[in-house]
């Protein structure tokens, strides 16, 4: 099987793309993510908006991280590999489960849970949105 291979001007065009469709995801998660966290705050008070932003920031920075790395490497030229996405994937996981660890030992007691679930889904799945919108 032989390799495929770009024009510069495809390559840029290609680069463009795939740099806008991660900018989508994370502005959809931020976006949702606010959403979110006043709907809390209306429903259920302060306690239940400020567990929902937390929730979803859990998840929100891994993530905005790991696309800033790749943006990086995106726009530095390096080519992308299987395992510098397993390694982001690891990271975003590994992210989540240290934030949410220092989340519950510094205000385990203000957490309001359900809302927390809420928020972190919320995130998790935003990019179903841009999905159905075919945005990605």
């Amino acid at each position: 099987m032989e390799a495929i291979s770009l024009s510069p001007e495809q390559r840029i065009r290609m680069n463009a793309g795939a740099a806008k469709g991660l900018a989508q995801i994370i502005l959809t998660q931020a976006v949702i993510l606010m959403v979110v966290a006043v709907l809390a705050g209306l429903i259920a008070g302060f306690d239940s908006m400020w567990s929902a932003f937390a929730g979803g920031m859990i998840y929100l920075i891994p993530s905005a991280l790991v696309v800033m790395q790749m943006l990086m490497r995106l726009y530095a030229g390096a080519n992308a590999s299987v395992a510098s996405f397993f390694i982001g994937e690891a990271v975003k996981i590994g992210g989540s489960i240290a934030l949410m660890a220092l989340l519950v030992k510094f205000a385990g007691d203000a957490i309001v849970w359900p809302a927390l679930l809420i928020g972190l889904v919320a995130v998790l799945k935003a990019y179903v949105l841009l999905i159905i919108f075919k945005k990605i």
